[in-house]
């Protein structure tokens, strides 16, 4: 059950409030960089969305599959770091409209695994070089040093992630 905030004005002679930790959002890296992905995203997804109506969950599959060949749902989550039910709903839609293949495993008959229809591929074909351009425009403000250096500490930051 909620209790109801109160907003009654203090009298000088009340008590301070108690201390409180606080969050600079503005200086707070998990923060900065998800605001920062959801602009790239989402300026992103305007291109791919209108032209071929896929989310940018079903554009990253369509990706992973565009680069990786033969791999599971669960494989395109571990690559993606996105949630596994969505990756599932997306492979789903993307089934559906034929955009991806399914498949059996060659040594293991019992594992199921995905790569892009020729459809996937005309979709993939038409996005991927819009996508680099659209990465030159995000990253245009910073000069080739500082591109470089941004890559690599992104490297750094993702190290300890990936084990």
């Amino acid at each position: 059950m909620t209790q109801p905030v109160s907003h009654a004005v203090r009298d000088e002679d009340d008590a301070p409030a108690p201390e409180r930790a606080t969050l600079d959002l503005e200086t707070f890296l998990p923060y900065r960089l998800s605001v920062l992905t959801n602009h790239v995203s989402r300026g992103l997804a305007d291109i791919y969305s209108e032209r071929f109506g896929i989310s940018v969950t079903e554009w990253r599959v369509i990706a992973v599959l565009g680069r990786y060949r033969g791999l599971s749902a669960n494989e395109v989550a571990e690559r993606t770091a996105m949630d596994k039910v969505a990756v599932s709903r997306a492979v789903a839609r993307l089934l559906e409209r034929e955009l991806l293949l399914r498949g059996m495993h060659d040594s293991d008959r019992r594992r199921s695994v995905l790569e892009l229809s020729p459809a996937g591929y005309a979709v993939y074909d038409v996005v991927v070089p819009l996508a680099l351009e659209y990465q030159q425009q995000v990253m245009a403000p910073l000069d080739a040093d500082e591109r470089a250096a941004f890559v690599r500490m992104m490297d750094k930051l993702e190290a300890p992630l990936h084990g």
